[in-house]
């Protein structure tokens, strides 16, 4: 596989000093491995924290700054950060009105952001915890007990951080995020593997002309491999799974999201079809996001994650944000 890498055992190491050059907004220490909103931390404001496997980008970095994320903790690729760079990013943002820890639901991210907690916690600071969980392909994979974390990630990073710097209090904060997290799902489907550095090659076995219908960003086994579908019939099945789950009964917000090597012309395309299913389907639809920002490396293919939202969500969908990969009103 070609690569622009250095050696496999740089590739976070030389992004997280890209990010630092392209982004001087952001405290990024490449050695410990802790992104962090520079003006952090922010007197009265309760800090969030989130993290995970690199791979992912714009996921978590991406989203640190003002209305999203006080600090990111970025682990190697596919692989949890450690409890030390979380205890860290904590430290780094806390002002005296707690952390928040969000959490997707991966068996590292959630024994390593528990025991973060103790140790932060050791130390003065007060720290509440969310899981996500909105992945409804399956109930139980390769890296989880339950449901994993997916695009639902983006949604409780940006409403509970617009709430943190309106100056809601750590209680408020946490359970909005928690309110997200339960009004959210996700269904993915890969159209290629993804290639990882260190394997230099993909890293499961999809042959041409076949899709995996409910992927994890991973790479994790769906639900069922079909003969490659058109945009309409994907979009059909995708949505339908989300809804089925789901139920809403308030307006949504839509995350068409790209796993990394899917054109935003093709993206386009998909984010019609899945607003024909949600019309058909009598949901109204209140925001639309497309893009890539939950990503999978290289992976061609997408997810849908719905968000169903009251009026106090959907003014903190539309609060200010300015993160590298997210930004307007501002």
């Amino acid at each position: 596989m070609n690569m622009l890498i250095n050696v496999p055992e740089t590739v976070v190491s030389d992004a997280l000093r890209g990010m630092a050059a392209a982004h001087p907004e952001l405290s990024v220490d490449v050695e410990n491995r802790v992104i962090v909103r520079r003006d952090a931390p922010v007197a009265g404001k309760v800090g969030l924290v989130s993290g995970g496997g690199s791979g992912h980008e714009p996921l978590h970095g991406g989203f640190v700054g003002r209305g999203m994320l006080s600090a990111a903790c970025p682990g190697e690729v596919f692989t949890s950060p450690v409890p030390d760079q979380m205890v860290r990013a904590a430290a780094a943002v806390d002002s005296g009105a707690g952390v928040l820890f969000v959490v997707k639901n991966y068996t590292g991210d959630v024994l390593n952001f528990d025991m973060a907690a103790e140790l932060a916690e050791d130390e003065g600071i007060q720290v509440a915890k969310v899981l996500v969980n909105d992945d409804v392909a399956v109930s139980d994979s390769t890296f989880t007990a339950g449901r994993r974390g997916t695009g639902a990630t983006l949604f409780v990073e940006k409403l509970a951080g617009a709430a943190a710097d309106e100056g809601a209090p750590l209680e408020r904060v946490e359970a909005i995020a928690r309110q997200v997290s339960a009004s959210a799902r996700s269904f993915g489907v890969a159209l290629s593997a993804c290639s990882t550095p260190s394997k230099g090659g993909p890293t499961f076995d999809l042959p041409p002309g076949e899709l995996e219908l409910g992927v994890g960003i991973h790479g994790e086994p769906g639900r069922e491999r079909r003969a490659m579908m058109t945009s309409r019939e994907i979009a059909d099945y995708a949505v339908d799974a989300v809804l089925e789950d789901l139920r809403p009964t308030l307006p949504v917000i839509a995350l068409v999201n790209g796993a990394g090597g899917t054109p935003l012309l093709e993206l386009y395309g998909f984010s019609a079809e899945v607003q024909r299913v949600l019309a058909e389907r009598g949901v109204t639809v209140a925001r639309t996001l497309v893009g890539n920002y939950v990503t999978s490396l290289d992976m061609a293919g997408c997810s849908v994650t719905l968000c169903q939202v009251d009026e106090e969500l959907l003014r903190l969908w539309d609060a200010p944000v300015s993160t590298a990969a997210l930004r307007w009103g501002c």
